[in-house]
């Protein structure tokens, strides 16, 4: 045996050359355009494949390395979490302070979380975000204008830009694209309508990309039943737009990461395909907001405003937006793009794919989906049970 080690370790102390001579230099040769380190991935299968291997759990490795842009914002944060919980790499481009994406970090394992500086603007940031990834996810999207970025520019613009720079990539098998609810070039909202536009523009680049249509989106960092608490601790009182008759089918943030993350799992049945994605029930505004003053444990108070009173609420941030040499603080209730929104109801079509296709079961609104609002209870979060804990009386002595 001592023997054979020593011959061994004289083999191993031979020049390189000499095993050239043995086996030929293509052996050695390890550029992509060797048959054995190229690409065997079939586009149209998606990454489902690659989830499969993954041993599950934070420490473990999927395959999937997705590129998120807007994952600073309300639903990013979700859908990180939701990708980093089965071991995924996740890149994070942003465009705000070094302090914007900390929160992410701590979502993955150690180095699974790439924050990246890019400008939306310059066309080699954001290739080079997306130069590591084989999935690209697009949350970008504004719910109001302001000086630097228009609805066009956003929900628009953006979309096709990186569409198209997915498509240049050559090695990106999964697109999916977040619109919204009601997104139609004839509805009365301009957001709405940019969003229609982003969709066609990223099927036309991109025909096997997904398309989710969320509802309005309910969570811990809203910017729907936070903003009517806030302001009807403030005044006393909450407007209601028109006669709070509208119908709206608002959805659990966490559900809509979650059908993200089952629509990368799948096969690429997904692919190509549009998703509206509601929750289980529809609520009036009034009724929405009855639901809301019975977390907070405020008496309701409410004040309808017709719609031409609000849009004329509405004008002078709209005319004054592009000509004041400062930004303009961002709308609260009477937003004039918002008010638009409500003056036709948003709920899932009949025939639409949605949660039960990609096989997630939304959660209802009431429950544990608005227990954040708690935190404006006058007595503070521990004034009463939370909604999640009630006792029934038969549980009393």
């Amino acid at each position: 045996m001592q023997a054979v080690a020593r011959r061994l370790g004289q083999q191993s102390l031979k020049p390189t050359s000499s095993l050239h001579s043995i086996y030929p230099l293509s052996h050695y040769d390890y550029g992509a355009d060797h048959p054995r380190y190229g690409s065997t991935l079939v586009t149209n299968k998606g990454v489902g494949h690659l989830v499969r291997k993954g041993t599950g759990g934070r420490s473990s490795v999927s395959g999937i390395v997705a590129t998120v842009f807007g994952a600073t914002g309300f639903l990013g944060r979700y859908v990180v979490q939701q990708l980093a919980k089965m071991g995924s790499q996740v890149l994070v481009p942003f465009r705000g302070s070094e302090d914007s994406p900390r929160h992410l970090k701590l979502m993955g394992d150690l180095g699974q979380i790439v924050p990246m500086k890019y400008n939306p603007r310059d066309e080699n940031t954001i290739k080079a975000a997306m130069a590591k990834a084989n999935v690209v996810i697009n949350l970008i999207g504004k719910e109001y204008e302001t000086r630097n970025y228009s609805f066009e520019d956003v929900n628009h613009s953006m979309a096709e830009q990186l569409a198209t720079i997915a498509k240049e990539h050559g090695g990106i098998m999964r697109f999916i694209q977040i619109s919204c609810l009601g997104a139609s070039p004839s509805s009365p909202s301009t957001m709405r309508k940019t969003k229609a536009a982003g969709e066609e523009a990223v099927l036309r680049v991109i025909p096997e990309a997904t398309i989710m249509r969320p509802a309005v989106m309910v969570g811990t960092e809203d910017r729907l039943l936070n903003t009517w608490a806030r302001f009807a601790k403030k005044y006393s009182f909450l407007p209601l737009i028109g006669d709070g008759s509208t119908k709206i089918q608002p959805v659990f943030v966490a559900d809509v990461a979650a059908a993200v993350v089952a629509a990368l799992k799948d096969d690429g049945t997904s692919m190509g395909k549009i998703y509206e994605l509601g929750g289980p029930e529809v609520f009036t505004v009034h009724e929405l907001a009855e639901i809301m003053y019975d977390v907070i444990r405020e008496w309701p108070r409410y004040v309808k405003i017709p719609f031409p009173v609000a849009k004329a609420m509405a004008m002078p941030r709209e005319i004054l937006l592009n000509k004041v040499p400062f930004p303009l603080p961002a709308p609260d209730i009477f937003h004039l793009d918002n008010i638009n929104t409500f003056t036709s109801d948003t709920v899932v079509s009949d025939n639409a794919l949605t949660f039960e296709d990609l096989g997630i079961e939304s959660r209802k609104l009431k429950g544990y989906s608005i227990e954040y609002l708690i935190s404006y209870r006058k007595g503070g979060p521990q004034f009463g049970s939370t909604i999640s804990e009630r006792v029934s009386p038969d549980d009393w002595p």
